[in-house]
């Protein structure tokens, strides 16, 4: 005795990937992780840009663009998400990479 399909066979869909998000300290848009740029304190108390968003330490996601930075730096959001006092200086040099692609 044989069984015959239909010819309909279901194939499974892949579940779509989840994009972790995040918020920015400037604006409070929540955005995901990709468009995001994370600032970040690391152990030696050095503050950079983390790129790869991967690098140990404490870290703050900021929108690509400078007035987000302002704003965070305004309302001393930057300075409470890193737990740190930054200087103007490197205030500065965080404008300047944003800005870059």
């Amino acid at each position: 005795m044989r069984c015959s399909m239909s010819g309909t066979t279901k194939q499974k869909e892949k579940p779509k990937k989840k994009m972790p998000e995040r918020k920015c300290v400037g604006c409070g848009e929540r955005k995901t992780k990709m468009e995001l740029v994370r600032v970040l304190r690391t152990p030696e108390g050095e503050i950079c840009i983390d790129r790869t968003g991967k690098k140990s330490g404490r870290g703050a996601y900021l929108c690509r663009d400078a007035a987000c930075l302002a704003k965070a730096v305004k309302a001393n959001r930057l300075q409470t998400a890193l737990s740190c006092e930054i200087p103007d200086s490197i205030i500065a040099a965080i404008e300047k990479e944003l800005v870059q692609p």
